[in-house]
C-alpha cells in the first residue's frame, strides 16, 4: 500500500472545549447536550456562530450565520463567548499528543491537522484500527471527540473526516471516490463555496460526480484556476504531501479581519495595499528582503485558502509586494465574500547579502509594457512603471516621515475616500 494520510478534526472544537472548561469549574450543564453555540462580540467580528452543539444543529443553525438569526430559530439558545486562549491551550495539548504517536503532523488550524501515517503503518494491523485507537484515546484522555478521515490523498482524507459526525472514522481512498464522493452534492466538495456552487449549477453540474466527468476546459473557462482546482479535487487529484514543518520557518506577515465581508475586488486590493505597506515596512526595519510572497483568504463561511509565488528578485519594496499580492489574489479568489486577508513574506535574505540580477533588472526600452500598476489597485497602466531604485527611494522617504511624525502622518491617496466617509 502507498501513502496513508489521516485528517483529524475536533468535533465542534470551540463548543466542546468551552463545555469541558465549564464542567471543570462546577457547571452542571454540558453545553454539548443542549442547544448552544459559541459566538458573540459583534465589534470584533465574532457576532456569528463559531461552533454549535448537535441539539442546536437540529434547529437548522449553521456555522457562520449571524447570532441574531440563530436566536430567531431557537429563542432558548445558550450563547457562550469564545475563549481563544483556552482553545490554543487545548490545541497545543492535542498536537503534542498526536506528535508523540507520529511526528509527521501538519497542523491546518487550531482544531485540525493531517498526519502522515505511512512511516508507522507497520505497527498496526490496519489504518482503520490505528485511527479508532487514536480517536478513542482522545475521547478517554481529553474528554472531547474527533473525526478521522483516512485516504491516500490529503484532500480525500479531509473530505472523509467531514462524513457523518461525531466520533467517527471514515475512509475515502482514490478507488472509493466514485461510490462515496461522487454522489454528494457539489457544495460538499472541499473549497467549493456558494459562489462556485451557483456557477456550477448554471452549467447543470449538481453532484461532485457531474463535476468530475465534466469537460475540464469548460470548467476552467467559467471558474478560471479555481475551477481547475475543483475539477482536480472532484477526481481525487492531489499531489501535495504532509508537511510536518513550514518550508520557511522564518517570515514576516500581517493579516486583518475585515470590519464587514468584502465582495468587491477593489476593496480587497485596498486592504492588500495596506498589508503590503505593513509587511514591507517591517522587512526594511529588519534589514531583510523577501524571496517569496503568499496571500491568505478566509471566506465568510470560514473556509481558508492560500497561494504563494517566488519573486524574480528578493525585495522589500511595498509596490513589488503589493503587485505580487494582487496577482496571487486574482488567481486565488473564488468570488465569495471575504472575511480575512493576509500577506506573508518568506525565504528572507539579509539586505547586505549578494543579489543575483535577473534579466528583468536590466535597463530596457520596453518598460512601458509593464503589466501591472500597483497604484491603480491592480489595473493595467499604459505608462512606464517606476524603476526599482525610485520605488526604494520612495519607501525610504515614507519610512523617514512616519518614523518622525507617526504612522498616520502620510496616507496613500487610495485610502482618502475611505477616510472621508467616516
Amino acid at each position: 500500500m502507498g501513502a496513508i494520510i489521516f485528517h483529524i478534526d475536533v468535533n465542534s472544537a470551540y463548543l466542546s472545549w468551552s463545555a469541558l472548561k465549564n464542567l471543570e469549574v462546577g457547571s452542571t450543564v454540558d453545553l454539548r447536550t443542549i442547544p448552544a453555540i459559541i459566538g458573540g462580540d459583534m465589534e470584533r467580528r465574532h457576532g456569528v456562530v463559531l461552533a454549535k452543539s448537535i441539539p442546536a444543529k437540529k434547529y437548522g443553525i449553521v456555522t457562520g450565520e449571524p447570532i441574531v438569526n440563530a436566536l430567531r430559530k431557537c429563542p432558548s439558545l445558550v450563547v457562550e463567548a469564545p475563549d481563544h486562549i483556552l482553545y490554543h491551550e487545548k490545541s497545543r495539548t492535542l498536537m503534542k499528543y498526536l506528535s508523540e504517536i507520529c511526528p509527521e503532523i501538519e497542523q491546518l488550524s487550531v482544531d485540525e491537522c493531517f498526519m502522515d501515517f505511512t512511516p508507522i503503518q507497520n505497527h498496526f494491523s490496519s489504518p482503520e484500527e490505528a485511527a479508532c485507537m487514536i480517536k478513542n484515546q482522545i475521547r478517554d484522555i481529553f474528554g472531547f471527540t474527533v473525526n478521522i478521515g483516512i485516504s491516500d490523498k490529503k484532500v480525500l482524507a479531509k473530505m472523509a473526516s467531514d462524513f457523518k459526525k461525531p466520533d467517527r472514522v471514515h475512509t475515502l481512498y482514490s478507488w472509493e471516490i466514485k461510490e462515496k464522493m461522487w454522489p454528494l452534492p457539489v457544495s460538499s466538495l472541499y473549497m467549493c463555496g456558494s459562489s462556485s456552487t451557483q456557477a456550477l449549477k448554471k452549467l447543470e453540474i449538481q453532484t461532485i460526480g457531474d463535476l468530475a466527468n465534466a469537460d475540464r476546459s469548460i470548467i476552467v473557462s467559467h471558474l478560471k484556476s479555481h475551477g481547475l482546482l475543483l475539477w482536480e479535487y472532484a477526481n481525487g487529484i492531489d499531489s501535495s504531501s504532509v508537511s510536518s514543518a513550514p518550508s520557511e520557518a522564518k517570515g514576516i506577515g500581517n493579516s486583518t479581519t475585515l470590519p464587514k465581508d468584502v465582495s468587491d475586488r477593489s476593496e480587497a486590493f485596498r486592504c492588500l495595499l495596506s498589508l503590503s505597506d505593513s509587511v514591507a515596512s517591517r522587512l526594511r526595519k529588519n534589514g531583510q528582503l523577501a524571496g517569496s510572497i503568499s496571500v491568505e483568504i478566509k471566506y465568510s463561511d470560514f473556509q481558508t485558502a492560500s497561494h504563494q509565488m517566488a519573486l524574480s528578485t528578493p525585495s522589500n519594496t511595498s509596490q513589488v509586494i503589493y503587485s505580487c499580492a494582487c496577482q496571487l489574489f486574482d488567481e486565488l479568489w473564488n468570488g465569495t465574500p471575504i472575511r480575512l486577508l493576509g500577506i506573508r513574506s518568506t525565504k528572507l535574505a539579509d539586505l547586505s547579502a549578494p543579489k543575483q540580477l535577473s534579466l528583468f533588472d536590466l535597463p530596457s526600452q520596453s518598460n512601458s509594457r509593464s503589466s501591472t500598476d500597483s497604484s491603480s489597485l491592480g489595473q493595467k497602466n499604459s505608462h512606464a512603471s517606476p524603476s526599482k531604485e525610485k520605488l526604494a527611494a520612495l519607501d525610504k522617504t515614507l519610512d523617514s516621515i512616519r518614523q518622525k511624525y507617526g504612522s498616520s502622518a502620510i496616507v496613500r491617496g487610495s485610502f482618502l475616500s475611505d477616510n472621508s466617509e467616516k
